[in-house]
């Protein structure tokens, strides 16, 4: 590939978002580079004291029907498509007076923002591009020719290369650009049919599309022999994408999957009523507690599991505090986040340089709903958030012995755990802490015999009598297809259960509780998590 040089002699500038305009503006003019521009954009380049001509003088036609109709002309598509090294086109052009235009500066209406503010149907149609992204696809598919930018992030690239080629870009900047800005405006069609389809209530329709600006570029993905970037989409959903990092090292691909994993499960714990932690190890919940305070939360939700704990994610539903900061640092972690922290909790933190830090601002609502996307062969599987909340079940007693309100206070606890846990999922919990965590088998026996082993393991490390199981509440997160997984639970201990129920051998289940003296609910609501 040459470099392949276009000398810029005339730039057509329209853009909602005026970041850098003036300073850019100022270096093309000090290139001699004709300035050509619409509505508001010209006037704030006026108002800067520099020369620039309107559109509508371009074109000879006025911005008309509230600005919907001033781009889509012959003399601005013609100077952005016409190809310079064919006689044909230009013979058209000086046929027709349409003057070349080498550099287009355009970004789109901010129809994101409009709809993340809450705005009407009608204001959501007004701040959708159409001029912006045709005169974008037009520069972008005759690149070799054109310059397009659709970010001010851009505009320093373009002027170090018109300084280096004596006002000219190059054919590799060009393709670069013209690359960025299909996938912007395929983002922004993307926006604007998901809330489409949202407003019609549309399910599943004919062509789905995602799209989403790059955050970071990351040093690998799950392995280092993969390669990975992570994007923002415009579901502006607390979390990690919309944090702020304050210290730590730069986030990996797995600590992103994870501290998401921790943050939409603490984010079933309602701030006002109690104070909670979830620690999470490799997109597991090995952690989970609520307390009178983050410290007493954090210090139950540890002593589930201290061993995976370590080198885990930690996310809180409060401000993180002082005494919570200490505890914590007393052992390896890789990520806090929470939706703030205390400057004291803070510079504790700091102590522990890799320590990453995020503060979210706010937790994400877990009625809220959304869509989920997963990868298959050929193609993509998209399904509504699982937004089922505990809070809004019926509990249905089918055993002859009803919980305890101490029974159906860790019976709805741990429910709201198993949510967040890869199915098959047994969690077991007392006093309103997981005390035993079984994940991701095949086999629900197994699940339930695996929460009950790391049980065991965590009361030698604490030196308890006997493990935390004995007495304990246990939740699955689909029904038990036969009795034996629930017996197991029984054998570890567990005085009542919560399960979904649907079972062809649910009387069997309920056979087996009542025998066993055992309560169980059914909640109606499956829990897969794969």
């Amino acid at each position: 590939m040459t470099d392949h040089p276009r000398r810029v002699t005339r730039a057509l500038l329209s853009v909602s978002d005026k970041t850098g305009l003036i300073e850019f503006a100022k270096a093309l003019a000090a290139h001699d580079v004709e300035l050509v521009s619409t509505g508001g954009t010209a006037k704030a380049i006026a108002a800067a004291g520099l020369k620039v001509k309107d559109v509508s003088d371009l074109t000879g036609f006025p911005e008309m029907m509230d600005g919907r109709v001033k781009t889509l002309h012959p003399k601005v598509h013609g100077g952005l498509l016409a190809i310079r090294d064919n006689k044909e086109h230009v013979d058209a052009m000086k046929a027709h007076g349409i003057a070349p235009i080498d550099l287009l500066v355009v970004n789109l209406y901010p129809f994101e923002a409009t709809v993340d503010k809450g705005a009407g149907f009608e204001d959501c149609i007004e701040n959708i591009d159409i001029g912006g992204p045709a005169m974008i696809r037009a520069a972008a598919k005759n690149h070799d020719d054109v310059a397009v930018v659709v970010e001010a992030d851009d505009y320093k690239a373009v002027l170090d290369e018109l300084a280096a080629n004596k006002g000219a870009t190059t054919l590799k900047l060009r393709r670069r650009l013209a690359a960025k800005a299909y996938a912007r405006t395929g983002a922004y069609d993307a926006a604007i049919s998901n809330w489409f389809n949202r407003q019609l209530e549309i399910d599943a329709p004919d062509f789905r599309a995602f799209g989403g600006k790059l955050i970071q570029s990351l040093r690998y993905g799950e392995n280092p022999h993969q390669t990975a970037a992570f994007y923002v989409t415009p579901d502006k959903r607390p979390g990690v994408s919309t944090a702020r990092q304050l210290q730590g090292k730069e986030l990996s691909y797995n600590n992103i999957n994870d501290t998401d994993a921790a943050y939409e499960c603490i984010g079933e714990f309602d701030a006002k009523r109690t104070a909670a932690c979830v620690i999470v190890k490799h997109a597991n919940p090995c952690g989970v507690a609520e307390g009178s305070n983050l410290v007493d939360a954090y210090r139950k939700a540890l002593a589930c599991d201290s061993t995976s704990a370590f080198g885990g994610i930690i996310a809180m539903n409060r401000p993180l505090d002082a005494d919570t900061a200490r505890e914590i640092t007393k052992i390896f972690t890789e990520v806090i986040i929470a939706p703030d922290a205390t400057e004291e909790a803070i510079a504790i933190i700091g102590g522990k340089k890799n320590l990453r830090l995020l503060l979210a601002g706010s937790l994400p609502d877990p009625r809220a709903p959304g869509l989920t996307a997963k990868t298959v062969a050929g193609g993509l599987l998209v399904q509504s958030r699982d937004n089922a909340v505990v809070d809004d079940m019926t509990f249905k007693i089918v055993t002859k012995r009803a919980p305890t309100d101490a029974e159906m206070r860790d019976l709805k606890f741990a429910f709201r755990v198993a949510k967040h846990v890869k199915s098959n999922t047994i969690i077991y919990a007392k006093d309103l802490a997981t005390v035993g965590i079984g994940a991701g088998q095949m086999s629900r026996v197994d699940s339930a015999r695996i929460a009950a082993r790391k049980a065991q393991d965590a009361a030698n490390e604490l030196k308890l009598a006997e493990p935390l199981t004995k007495g304990s509440v246990v939740a699955s997160d689909a029904f038990f297809p036969f009795a034996d997984g629930m017996l197991a639970c029984i054998e570890a201990g567990a005085t009542a259960v919560v399960q979904p129920g649907g079972s062809m051998r649910d009387d069997e289940v309920i056979k087996a509780a009542d025998e066993h003296g055992i309560a169980m609910v059914f909640t109606g609501t499956r829990h897969f998590r794969h």
